[in-house]
């Protein structure tokens, strides 16, 4: 038996529109990464665990942002690398986990992330703004689990 994606095209297509909108700004890489559980783990150490399965803290600034949610389990997590880090503001991630926690709670979750994104963007935009020569490093799709 197939199983039925969490998202829509168009609402896959909106934050990995909300990702390449963000990154024409930065040379921050953001990526986001579904799938039905933690599999029992705390939803920031699962984080963790496919930031460094996806290759993100292989970028040239460490400047990586995943976006993990496990929808069944109905928990997300937002980790930076250390290169933003030791950059943004006290708060910052908890800023944006409660934006984009808003947005679920009303069931918006493709709505929820694009705005997170977005709001992460404006971030890396002030402390790792877009270079000429900048390449993209990381996929922009949807990873999942």
């Amino acid at each position: 038996m197939a199983v039925k994606p969490f998202f829509t095209k168009e609402q896959e297509a909106t934050i990995i529109g909300a990702i390449k909108a963000a990154e024409k700004n930065t040379s921050g890489e953001i990526r986001v990464h579904i799938e039905p559980t933690t599999k029992g783990k705390e939803p920031l150490d699962r984080a963790v665990e496919v930031f460094q399965e996806l290759e993100m803290h292989q970028t040239e600034a460490r400047n990586g942002v995943l976006f993990y949610l496990a929808y069944d389990d109905h928990r997300f997590s937002i980790f930076g690398d250390q290169g933003i880090n030791e950059k943004v503001e006290e708060g910052f991630w908890d800023s944006t986990r409660d934006l984009i926690q808003t947005a679920f709670q009303k069931g918006e979750f493709a709505q929820g992330l694009a705005h997170g994104i977005k709001e992460a963007g404006r971030v890396l935009k002030a402390y790792f703004p877009y270079q000429e020569d900048d390449q993209n490093e990381l996929d922009d799709s949807i990873s999942k689990g």
